[in-house]
This record gives structure tokens, C-alpha cells and sequence, in this order.
């Protein structure tokens, strides 16, 4: 599973992730200004995080729990970005039907994050033989 991958860019949960915080962007766009500051800024920011938690977690696959840490957070923000959706849904900022497709975005992500937990062992960095004191 890890082995294939070299960079967080090349994982499947960091582009998920990163297409939809992109398709965030595009969302809020049109956004009223009375919610730059509020709502857009933090459903920016959550799904941005998702992305950055998933990169610290790939670098800290060094230590098991600091790696669950991370994707931990990550799956947090995943789900806070869902609860900015469901605000601008419920104040009609973004049609329900693209709001739901949004949420399933993270839905998705949030099911990845959750396996690379579950499997955290598959995904740490293993120290070579060739690596201990003699």
C-alpha cells in the first residue's frame, strides 16, 4: 500500500482531499460578503487543513502515534468542513443538491483517512536492519 507511494502528492486521500477543497474554493466564490470573514474563511480553511494534516501526518510516519495523530486531525477537519456545508445549505448559499455532492466528497475522504488509521502499521517508515548498532 505505502510502498507504492513516495510523496503525499501521489496519495489517493491527499488528491481527493485537494480536489475538494478546490471545488471549496469554487463554492464559495460567490459567497456574500457579509460571510467572507465567517463561514467562507473557515470552510477554506478546514478543507485546506485536511490537505496540510494529511502531509504532516505522511512525514511523521516515523512514530505510530503521531502519525494517527495527524490523520486524526485531518478527519476532524474533514467533518468540520461538512458542518460549514451544511450551514450554507441551510442558509441557502449553495444549492442542496451540490452542497450533498460536496459533503459525499468528504464523506469519501473521511472513509480513506479512517482505513490509513485502521492500518497505520502498513504505512510506517520501518527502520532497516542495516540501521541498528552493531
Amino acid at each position: 500500500m505505502a510502498t507504492f507511494a513516495s510523496s503525499y502528492r501521489e496519495l489517493r486521500v491527499y488528491i481527493n482531499a485537494k480536489k475538494a477543497a478546490m471545488e471549496i474554493f469554487k463554492a464559495t466564490e460567490k459567497s456574500p460578503v457579509s460571510e467572507k470573514y465567517s463561514m467562507v474563511d473557515q470552510m477554506r480553511r478546514s478543507s485546506r487543513s485536511v490537505c496540510s494534516n494529511i502531509a504532516e501526518g505522511w512525514r511523521k510516519r516515523r512514530y505510530k502515534a503521531a502519525f494517527i495523530s495527524k490523520l486524526s486531525d485531518a478527519e476532524s477537519e474533514a467533518c468540520k468542513t461538512q458542518v460549514w456545508l451544511d450551514f450554507a445549505r441551510s442558509c441557502k448559499y449553495l444549492d442542496a443538491e451540490y452542497a450533498r455532492r460536496l459533503e459525499e466528497n468528504y464523506d469519501l475522504v473521511m472513509g480513506q483517512i479512517v482505513i490509513m488509521i485502521n492500518n497505520a502499521d502498513k504505512w510506517l517508515i520501518r527502520k532497516n536492519s542495516s540501521d541498528d548498532p552493531e
